[in-house]
């Protein structure tokens, strides 16, 4: 069999292990304010991936979740946002970076399978088409932070439980609260 072939069987079993890694690890295992997924200072609550331009390509991306709307979270907020959803959706932006840090690394099995500099290129391709999802990730969490900051300050004032003002917060694939 060809080595391109083994890659793209490898490839493609890699991915769907992760997406089912991704599905049935416990959410409450992660802490977006904790290594490896707080914000690192050099991100300066994202303004790093702005200057990447990831307001002009991350709506361009595939969303699982449109793929697979019964399996992947949807990204929209409602419009009446609980401290409780943007949480959860904290926690998913934590479980999407995994999973994409990951396929970036496990894709390096190319360079095995196919020995030379096809396995490379084909390894390098693989990861840097992830890296934008991981970069994604990173570039919402802090503002899905804030937001969740604001709930939480809302329901301990006691002036309710949800955010139902037009709290401006474009996450990705144009979602917003």
């Amino acid at each position: 069999m060809h080595p391109l072939i083994k890659c793209l069987i490898y490839l493609a079993a890699v991915g769907l292990a992760a997406f089912f890694l991704g599905r049935l690890l416990p959410k409450d295992w992660f802490s977006y304010g904790e290594a490896p997924f707080r914000a690192f200072p050099f991100e300066r609550g994202g303004k790093i991936y702005e200057a990447l331009g990831i307001r002009k390509w991350k709506d361009r991306l595939p969303d699982m979740s449109r793929i697979l709307p019964r399996l992947i979270p949807s990204k929209a907020l409602p419009k009446a946002t609980s401290a409780r959803q943007v949480e959860a959706m904290l926690r998913e932006t934590c479980v999407a970076e995994l999973t994409h840090g990951l396929l970036c690394i496990l894709g390096w099995g190319c360079i095995k399978l196919w020995k030379g500099a096809g396995g490379w290129v084909l390894w390098a391709l693989y990861a840097l088409g992830n890296l934008p999802f991981c970069m994604i990730q990173r570039y919402n969490r802090p503002k899905l932070a804030r937001l969740l900051a604001r709930l939480q300050a809302k329901e301990h004032s006691g002036k309710g439980t949800q955010y139902e003002q037009g709290f401006d917060i474009k996450l990705q694939y144009g979602a917003r609260a």
